[in-house]
């Protein structure tokens, strides 16, 4: 069974760890694709309202198995941001729980659009997101923290 909760001491830089280490791993991105994790954890942090962010980690059999972030982008518009799964959980259905869980806070939430970034060779994201209907709206080569990399917006109204 997975389980959400929020996160405790220790668990944002969890979040920049695993972030680092799995997508060096798996994608070959260099430090660059950490860095930008830890501004993003960074500034929710520094700015966090509670009525409109929260932030989730996903537990399975008592381990840390995945994280999302909803961020304010504007008063109508939320940022899904830092979606995480980890390879031994994959498959236990923790992207699409997490995902549910932080569009049904951006809705209660008051937000009317709910917007990404990723990258087009993240595939099983890029269909969890179109699942959930969230739409592909702009793409462009991106070499911010890798070589030959398509960055994508994809936006949900809510």
């Amino acid at each position: 069974m997975i389980t959400l909760r929020a996160p405790r001491p220790g668990d944002f830089g969890w979040i920049i760890q695993r972030h680092g280490a799995l997508y060096a791993e798996e994608e070959g991105w260099d430090a660059r694709f950490e860095g930008v994790v830890a501004s993003v954890v960074s500034d929710y942090i520094k700015t966090f309202d509670p009525a409109r962010e929260a932030c989730w980690i996903a537990e399975h059999e008592g381990h840390k198995v995945g994280s999302i972030m909803l961020a304010r982008e504007t008063d109508t518009v939320g940022r899904l941001r830092l979606l995480l799964v980890e390879p031994s959980a994959r498959g236990l259905g923790v992207g699409e729980t997490l995902i549910r869980e932080c569009l049904s806070y951006a809705r209660a939430a008051g937000y009317a659009e709910m917007i990404l970034w990723t990258q087009s060779n993240l595939l099983p994201a890029r269909r969890l997101y179109a699942r959930h209907g969230f739409v592909m709206e702009d793409s462009w080569p991106y070499d911010g923290f890798g070589q030959g990399l398509v960055s994508e917006s994809w936006r949900l109204r809510l």
